[in-house]
């Protein structure tokens, strides 16, 4: 499938944005976060702003942005329309958590419904966004018991370094927020790996034989082109990137924004003199392997109908 930058910078942004409100609501419910008020306004502001970014760029993908808004009736059948109501019900609980913080509101009994409703929503528009994907058959990368464990996990992954490096540079001891990142982090590789081990077992059930309906009678191959000229089909749904390079950015996505980041946690965990500076990094580091894991779930995906056109299917 073709990486659109623009849905690349959407589900990368907006994870970001949701897990980092998701883990801040969390967090906060179980008084694990630094007790100021700021800190809360700070890390829900980043939420939100990331949140914006990324579904601004979403738009931007589409032929005519300004009739977005009709994708939110069909929500009884898409996951798109789905994931657009969610993500707007999401502001909801999030404005109101920005709003408890940035006034010191502490009354107990709206404080952990308000951070539980908050995380709760944005961990189901994340999975939405996943499901949006995991739901196309005719993809057989994406139509995996995988992909919305992957979703969710790269979405806590890049909230919790984000959290992680906010905590490290106020006052107090957040070795414990670093090391929720840092578990957050190896748990995203885990569910990466398995991901990429399960797409190179299954290789598919579609053929050229069984896209034709020709295959009782031997091996179909393809005599020539249906096309002169690449069209839309071949444009979007027939991008190719050859396995070796495939491989090479896996490696130096799992090494840069996976395994480093990991190591720099750990050692903000042992030093905490280095840990503004190492969870910061590892945030960048973090969100750079994200961007590129996410090109690569795209760039990796076939689609069953360039088969027609003789391609891997």
């Amino acid at each position: 499938m073709h990486p659109a930058p623009s849905i690349i910078i959407f589900t990368v942004s907006s994870g970001l944005g949701y897990g980092l409100l998701a883990l801040t609501g969390i967090l906060t419910a179980m008084d694990q976060l630094p007790d100021d008020h700021w800190f809360g306004t700070a890390a829900v502001t980043l939420a939100l702003a990331a949140v914006t970014l990324g579904l601004i760029s979403s738009t931007l993908h589409l032929g005519h942005p300004e009739r977005a808004w009709r994708a939110l009736s069909q929500w009884r059948s898409s996951w798109l329309s789905r994931e657009g109501v969610a993500a707007l019900a999401a502001f909801v609980p999030g404005g109101l958590l920005w709003l408890m913080f940035l006034l010191d509101a502490r009354g107990e009994t709206l404080r952990a419904p308000l951070c539980l409703a908050s995380a709760a929503f944005a961990l189901g528009t994340v999975a939405c966004t996943a499901m949006i994907y995991a739901s196309l058959k005719p993809i057989r990368q994406w139509h995996n018991p995988l992909v919305l464990p992957g979703y969710l996990a790269l979405a806590l992954m890049t909230g919790a370094l984000w959290l992680a490096a906010l905590a490290s540079l106020w006052p107090g001891d957040a070795r414990l927020v670093i090391a929720i990142a840092l578990a957050a982090t190896a748990l995203a590789a885990a569910v990466k790996l398995g991901y990429w081990a399960a797409i190179e077992r299954d290789r598919g059930h579609s053929s050229i034989e069984s896209a034709t309906g020709l295959g009782k009678g031997g091996t179909v191959r393809l005599f020539e082109a249906p096309h002169t000229s690449e069209n839309y089909l071949l444009k979007e749904m027939g991008f190719r990137i050859a396995r070796k390079h495939a491989r090479r950015l896996r490696r130096l996505a799992l090494g840069g924004g996976f395994a480093l980041p990991v190591l720099l946690l750990a050692a903000a965990v042992a030093w905490n003199v280095i840990a503004p500076l190492a969870a910061i990094l590892a945030a960048v580091l973090g969100t750079a392997g994200a961007l590129l894991e996410r090109w690569l779930f795209f760039a990796e995906a076939t689609h069953t109908v360039t088969l027609y056109y003789g391609g891997p299917g």
